[in-house]
């Protein structure tokens, strides 16, 4: 596996993957962050489209991103994942919505916990789920990074 750092607003985040399909976005801390492996090899210069749509997203400039991401998972995670993807740019969902999307309707939990290990946070916007309520819910990179993402995609974003 070979990875990148790069900066961003929410600190450094690990870019990893093999060849130029990304596997891992890593958070600088919490439960989000990623342990490089014994035999993971740094290459400064891997996963440069990334890196650019990242920092364009984070600029304001991007609203989607196009990239060959190859997510790890079980295949009810990988189909918690793929409703991430349909998720709006500026709009959020539920965990209810998203279990009833992939015809799990009672399965709430279950899909809490396949957001909870997203590899590719941002990029599969887990960070668009919040609870019923409307109030945020955990995050791989913190709280105060969910807000900032959620802020960063809709200038009107207000807990309720």
């Amino acid at each position: 596996m070979q990875y990148r750092m790069m900066d961003s607003p929410l600190g450094q985040l690990l870019l990893a993957g093999e060849g130029n399909a990304l596997e891992i976005i890593g958070f600088p801390a919490g439960k989000g962050q990623v342990r490089l492996e014994d035999d993971w090899r740094e290459s400064p210069s891997a996963f440069e489209t990334v890196a650019k749509q990242l920092n364009e997203y984070f600029e304001g400039r991007r609203k989607s991103f196009d990239l060959n991401l190859k997510p790890r998972g079980t295949p009810f995670q990988l189909s918690v994942l793929d409703a991430l993807k349909k998720i709006p740019y500026g709009k959020t969902s539920t965990y209810g919505d998203i279990a009833s999307s992939i015809g799990r309707p009672r399965a709430v939990r279950a899909v809490g916990a396949a957001n909870g290990r997203n590899p590719l946070p941002i990029v599969i916007p887990c960070h668009r789920v919040i609870g019923s309520d409307g109030s945020l819910t955990g995050f791989g990179g913190g709280l105060p990074a969910k807000q900032y993402l959620l802020t960063l995609e809709s200038s009107d974003f207000q807990l309720s």
